[in-house]
């Protein structure tokens, strides 16, 4: 038993590397892309800490070159996932009671791990699965997920330092217990450190989960997983089941022992599995605990003080980094009439000096989209504003699907403030602009607050400050990461906790004890040192 209150590591964001030309770790990343691009690996399921292979297999390729095939997965079916169901709920007492430093241990030696010996794996395996140059795979699946893991056991620790006040005689605590169930986490493609931290995040607090990956992503969440078993994470208490989602909601969701679901990913999905939640809510054992971030539409407004080139600049990097695929992605701008040509100018310079292509070369900027599902969707949308009298495509509006999923960079301007293109989510490399009178401020703000039913990321650019105090205050509710004089991506944990609400999810700031919160289910101990015999109370004594 231990006999102490510990002191855990102090905690910083880890620092990131360069891969700039002459670089060691250029050299050994550039090794361990050659080394996954020539072997193509079996991915099992994992249960209860032995692998399971099923009579469905599916293939993991890169989206920049579709042909080649990295790994073979196996698919979990119904039997796996009733099974991983089981051997979670098995794991459950035993990780519920392990000592908290030894369960923060695990996740602390995990990020270690991956900041050494295993860094150079999780970021070819996230540029070759999910097609990320280097620098946005070491922003993610080394940089991201390293502070997801140190500072999720920082905010437990914080969390677990929350307690009530006492008063003489009395001892007030508060014990914050796991749900009471197993958790369901539902990881999207585009991010491996999200991947990573929605079944970490709940385990981290004591819960025991069966994790769904994307299908797209599974090269690198696997690894992470193996990261995980060799950092001494219990068997049972994270099972790794790549699955069909329909097949996950109609197993796993509607178990009545489910009590927590962590997801990112579309706002229908997220809207489908809210309904699915509501429908069966009499069969649950608890009410479950829905935690999801979900789409954006996300936008920069320029006020007239602002700077072009800067406006510029943070438009190319928001809308085009990792071709557009996340949810935080610059998508929509609005301009004023009278900086339009400085910045379309500056713009169109930039964006013509952006390359696309394989990875695997260090001097593309961007790579390809995820798959063909994504490829039609995107090209769907810039067929549109090329067919339609109320926009018109300035740059880009190509792409090639021959040998990757390549879409060119493509900048849409519209007269329209509610165009297709203003207000649906894409989730490509495309960035739609507005052309607003400078005299129509408050009526282009109008615009920005109620084109979208989204609500997640958004940037200002302007010089004078009453004019950022203004646009602050009248865009309040339009993000839920609000951003001055800078792009609308980039969110670091314990810097800038990430989330949004409206029609972009829960809002439950990842990477901060607002979400980890939300996996306790606390425990009030109220001890009494000196009982009473009294039954009488003073105000009794007389008439």
């Amino acid at each position: 038993m231990s006999n102490g209150i510990f002191k855990i590591p102090a905690v910083k964001n880890e620092p990131g590397n360069t891969y700039a030309p002459g670089t060691k770790e250029r050299e050994t990343l550039k090794a361990e892309l050659k080394r996954q691009s020539e072997k193509v690996i079996e991915i099992p399921v994992i249960i209860n800490g032995e692998d399971v292979k099923t009579d469905t297999v599916k293939q993991v390729v890169m989206p920049h070159a579709h042909q080649h095939v990295l790994a073979n997965y196996s698919q979990a079916g119904e039997k796996e996932l009733r099974d991983a169901v089981e051997a979670a709920m098995a794991a459950k007492e035993a990780w519920a009671n392990m000592p908290w430093e030894h369960r923060a241990s695990i996740f602390l030696k995990a990020a270690d791990l991956i900041s050494g010996p295993y860094r150079d794996v999780m970021n070819a395996a996230t540029m070759l699965g999910q097609s990320k140059t280097a620098f946005q795979s070491e922003i993610d699946a080394a940089q991201e997920l390293i502070d997801f893991l140190r500072f999720g056991v920082e905010c437990a620790n914080q969390i677990y330092q929350i307690q009530p006040d006492s008063m003489k005689n009395i001892w007030n605590r508060t014990d914050y217990r796991p749900l009471d169930g197993f958790v369901l986490a539902i990881s999207p493609f585009n991010f491996t450190a999200i991947g990573g931290n929605l079944p970490a995040a709940p385990a981290m607090m004591g819960n025991v989960v069966v994790w769904k990956p994307a299908t797209t992503s599974i090269l690198a969440n696997y690894y992470f997983m193996r990261i995980l078993e060799e950092a001494g994470l219990p068997k049972g208490v994270i099972n790794f089941v790549p699955s069909r989602g329909s097949q996950v909601s109609e197993v796993v969701l509607t178990d009545p022992r489910m009590a927590g679901f962590h997801f990112t990913g579309s706002t229908d999905t997220f809207n489908t599995i809210w309904k699915t939640v509501g429908e069966n809510i009499s069969k649950y054992q608890s009410y479950p605990r829905l935690i999801g971030e979900t789409g954006g539409k996300d936008f920069v407004f320029a006020h007239e003080t602002a700077q072009a080139d800067k406006v510029a600049a943070a438009l190319v990097r928001g809308a085009f980094e990792y071709q557009g695929q996340k949810c935080s992605a610059a998508s929509r701008a609005y301009i004023p009439a009278s900086m339009w040509e400085a910045v379309k100018g500056k713009l169109l310079e930039d964006t013509a000096k952006l390359k696309v292509g394989d990875v695997r070369d260090f001097r593309n900027f961007m790579g390809a989209v995820i798959d063909k599902p994504a490829f039609d969707s995107i090209t769907g949308y810039i067929d549109y504003a090329a067919n339609s009298e109320d926009a018109e495509i300035i740059a880009g509006g190509t792409y090639d699907d021959s040998v990757g999923y390549f879409i060119q960079p493509t900048i849409i301007v519209t007269t329209n403030p509610n165009f297709k293109t203003m207000v649906e989510e894409i989730f490509g490399p495309v960035l739609t602009i507005y052309v607003y009178e400078n005299d129509k401020l408050e009526e282009t703000l109008d615009a920005v607050n109620t084109a979208s039913i989204y609500a997640l990321t958004g940037a200002i650019f302007a010089q004078d400050r009453n004019a950022i105090i203004h646009l602050e205050r009248r865009l309040s509710e339009a993000a839920g990461n609000f951003y001055i004089n800078d792009k609308p991506t980039g969110a670091m944990v314990n810097q800038q906790p990430f989330g949004g609400s409206r029609g972009s999810g829960t809002n439950d700031k990842a990477g901060s004890i607002f979400n980890m919160i939300r996996w306790t289910s606390p425990r009030v101990i109220k001890e009494n040192f000196v009982p009473t015999t009294d039954i009488a109370y003073p105000f009794m004594d007389e008439e």
